[in-house]
């Protein structure tokens, strides 16, 4: 009975030894046409989701041990592709109304930042006043909130 444990834990070690050699990618591309927006916008959106959604990931040290660094670069590439901060002056007028008014949807349900990267990060948590400063720019930027219900991901066919 104890050999068989011995050898379960031993065989465990190597796989968890093992996996540290599968890679994942840890990269922070250029930043190209990055957000413009109000300071207190801007340091939102930084420490709430610019982790994510930018090229200017700051990559934990749990981000370099598998399995975690497996979910974390994905999530983070994920992100970039939904929504990247660091490209934002690169897309479509229509584009970033949609992802404004995403950006409203989301944070108000509480979807995002991610409650799982909630756990880790704290500081992302955003407070009613982030709320407010936030629905006052997208406000700003698409107008007040219609009520419409679009798409899986706000709309994403909707028109400005």
């Amino acid at each position: 009975m104890k050999r068989g444990w011995r050898n379960t834990l031993i065989g465990a070690g190597v796989v968890a030894v093992g996996i540290q050699f599968v890679t994942v990618r840890r990269d922070n591309p250029p930043v190209t046409a990055n957000l413009v927006a109000p300071p207190p916008v801007e340091e939102i959106l930084r420490r709430s989701c610019y982790n994510c959604h930018s090229n200017e990931t700051r990559w934990p040290w749990y981000s370099h041990v598998a399995p975690v660094s497996w979910f974390v670069a994905h999530d983070v590439h994920e992100g970039r592709q939904h929504m990247d901060f660091s490209r934002w002056g690169e897309m479509s007028p229509q584009r970033q109304y949609v992802l404004t008014k995403e950006i409203r949807k989301l944070t108000e349900k509480g979807d995002m930042p991610l409650p799982m990267y909630l756990l880790m990060h704290r500081s992302a948590r955003l407070s009613p006043a982030d709320h407010q400063v936030l629905d006052a720019w997208v406000t700003s930027r698409v107008g007040p909130e219609t009520g419409r219900q679009g798409g899986e991901h706000g709309g994403e066919h909707e028109t400005p």
